[in-house]
């Protein structure tokens, strides 16, 4: 049977991670599987950290505390918890509970022989106008770019084989990672899907994903990046 690593990265979350990590301790254990939970402090400046230190890791079962400073980005936290994952498959979702953990069941049975990659589909986005806008923006830029992969591309709420890490080179530290891994698995022939999955609205703290900064980083590590895919591919034609 398949093991798990559940990755969640969390940037300032004070109000939302006992919640979350209890929310998929809960879940895990219900799976039937090993499994460990890596919960990634980006750098956070509130107590994030502090808090999983003391009241999570003494009490949650398979827990695990990553933590690196300073602040790297989504894209840097959620190597990190790659790096330390244990397990056969990965997944990972947000600290800030706009997922139903409970639905990994729905990815994990989307998960056959033959598929790389699942992910989730936020096809009710709970999400303000600006935040979908630039998603839909986003969505079709990369298209464009590298073809179809999935509908949702930046939905926090995946799950993957660990080998096909062996297969792809992760650069992004920022808001482009989701798109680096699927573009890249895409090019080499590896079969992604998706499934649609319960979104909920931000009841605390404050996203980061609309901040003019990451935006414009994402746009400058998409266009770097599909340089270099191309040229990744070139030479592994070239080797093979």
């Amino acid at each position: 049977m398949s093991s798990l690593s559940i990755v969640i990265p969390a940037y300032n979350e004070e109000a939302n991670i006992v919640a979350a990590v209890e929310e998929v301790s809960h879940v895990a254990q219900t799976l039937g599987m090993d499994y460990e939970i890596l919960l990634v402090n980006d750098g956070s400046r509130d107590r994030t950290g502090e808090i999983a230190r003391t009241a999570l890791t003494p009490r949650i079962p398979h827990f695990r505390l990553v933590e690196h400073f300073p602040n790297r980005g989504y894209g840097g936290a959620l190597k990190a918890g790659f790096a330390a994952a244990t397990k056969d498959l990965i997944a990972f979702t947000a600290a800030d509970k706009q997922f139903k953990f409970s639905e990994i069941t729905l990815l994990l049975d989307k998960l056959k022989p033959e598929v790389a990659l699942v992910s989730g589909w936020r096809v009710k986005r709970q999400d303000n106008f600006i935040r979908r806008l630039n998603g839909r923006g986003w969505n079709m830029v990369v298209l464009l770019l590298f073809g179809r992969t999935i509908h949702d591309i930046d939905c926090g709420f995946k799950l993957f084989r660990r080998n096909i890490l062996n297969h792809i080179h992760i650069e992004s530290d920022g808001a482009m990672i989701d798109t680096e891994m699927l573009a890249a698995l895409h090019a080499r022939g590896f079969k992604l899907t998706d499934i649609p999955v319960t979104h909920l609205p931000r009841t605390a703290g404050s996203p980061t994903g609309a901040n003019l900064k990451v935006i414009v980083r994402a746009f400058r590590d998409l266009f770097k990046f599909r340089l270099r895919l191309w040229r990744e591919l070139r030479q592994e034609k070239r080797t093979a």
